[in-house]
């Protein structure tokens, strides 16, 4: 199965990450050749070997079936006969296959599994196209940020400040949000290190260096997992109400949002661009948690099989011109999967995020003091939040510090 094959089967789980399982996949569309074996009594052939450094197909059925049946095993008293078709190779064989009715010492979901052949294109992907294209993801996002910033500027406060300040944000609203902010910084951080590191710290520092380095950011990226998962319950629950689309929404999407151009279009608590930014931290937020899990609990959470069970079951695959998807992976491969699902989707949010932080900060003046202070000056508050301004303005109540009280 090529790398881009497998690239779709991952790019199919956008139909939801579900139940327990495992998967392996098969491209219809490259189907392996018939191989003449002849010259080599039946075993691999050099074309055998270049196709799978290729990763392309092979037939693999010449060595399934040779795993020391001795009705098909050579006379011993010839030069390829074997001692009752109970070679090494062929044992080697049976084991690979799963047909080897052996037994260890060792006992777990994982014990069976002496042989896991599946795993080069995973790390020629991981090595590649993940590398690769994430790293373009990010940097590309940079670099439009920073042409935004030369062609727009800062956006700033238009009118006359009145010097009033309003309570955009209670405090258990800004620790919740430092600490999934904090704990989604670290983690990224940390699982660059770990996903990168090999091929740009080891150059740099040095095996030993990157030893100390990729061991104390695993230990943190699997346990400030933990904060990241509380706060993004914790955002859910305090700010769904608010992120629901409403009518006013619209008008919002017609005007750009006032980034472009000029003037500011009404809007709630929370303007369209807002919630684009809170469903896809919920949504991509959540399903990097639960493949997280499935990594720090493979044989109790494998996520894929069941997936790709459902998806044969609505017949994505041969949509896409595939064979259906077997839902029966080892736990090693479950965590392959798993893996570089959790990589993909926190690229994809990374760089959402990069977009957030640049309007949180230097793109819009006025803004960081909602998660700062929690209090926003009220003229910034009427240009673009002017129905939530409206609504705490006639509101009565304390204010803390002169403030008029949030929602």
């Amino acid at each position: 199965m090529t790398l881009i094959s497998r690239l779709l089967c991952l790019i199919a789980l956008c139909t939801g990450l579900i139940g327990t399982g495992s998967v392996h996949a098969q491209n219809t569309a490259e189907p392996a050749p018939v191989i003449d074996r002849s010259q080599t009594g039946g075993a691999t052939t050099l074309e055998d070997i270049l196709r799978r450094q290729q990763g392309l197909n092979v037939d693999n059925d010449y060595r399934a079936d040779n795993i020391g049946n001795p009705d098909d095993a050579p006379p011993a008293d010839t030069p390829l006969g074997t001692r009752g078709g109970a070679s090494d190779p062929e044992l080697w064989r049976a084991l690979r296959f799963d047909e080897a009715q052996v037994s260890t010492q060792q006992r777990g979901p994982g014990a069976k599994v002496l042989i896991q052949d599946n795993g080069m294109w995973w790390l020629q992907f991981r090595r590649g196209p993940l590398i690769t294209y994430g790293g373009y993801l990010l940097l590309g996002t940079i670099a439009l940020l920073a042409l935004f910033y030369l062609i727009r500027g800062r956006i700033r406060i238009e009118g006359e400040k009145t010097g009033t300040k309003l309570e955009r944000f209670k405090l258990i609203e800004r620790a919740s949000h430092w600490m999934l902010a904090g704990s989604f910084l670290l983690l990224g951080f940390t699982g660059l290190i770990s996903l990168m590191g090999r091929k740009f710290l080891i150059p740099t520092f040095g095996h030993d260096s990157f030893a100390f380095i990729a061991t104390w950011s695993k230990w943190l990226h699997n346990n400030v997992s933990w904060a990241f998962i509380v706060a993004l319950v914790l955002i859910f629950i305090m700010w769904v109400i608010h992120n629901l689309p409403d009518r006013t929404d619209i008008n919002w999407i017609l005007k750009g949002g006032g980034i472009i151009g000029h003037g500011h279009p009404p809007a709630k608590k929370f303007n369209v661009g807002q919630k684009l930014i809170f469903w896809s931290v919920i949504v991509l937020g959540s399903s990097i948690a639960v493949s997280g899990l499935s990594l720090l609990f493979p044989f109790e959470m494998p996520l894929f099989g069941a997936t790709f069970a459902k998806i044969n079951a609505l017949g994505v695959p041969e949509l896409l011109g595939f064979a259906p998807l077997p839902a029966d992976l080892t736990p090693h491969q479950e965590m392959q999967y798993s893996q570089l699902w959790h990589a993909i989707v926190s690229f994809v949010l990374m760089a959402i995020i990069l977009a957030h932080i640049y309007i949180g900060t230097l793109g819009m003046e006025g803004a960081y003091d909602a998660m700062g202070s929690g209090l926003v000056e009220e003229q910034w508050a009427k240009e673009h939040h002017s129905l939530w301004a409206e609504e705490v303005k006639a509101r009565k109540g304390p204010s803390p510090k002169g403030a008029t009280p949030a929602e």
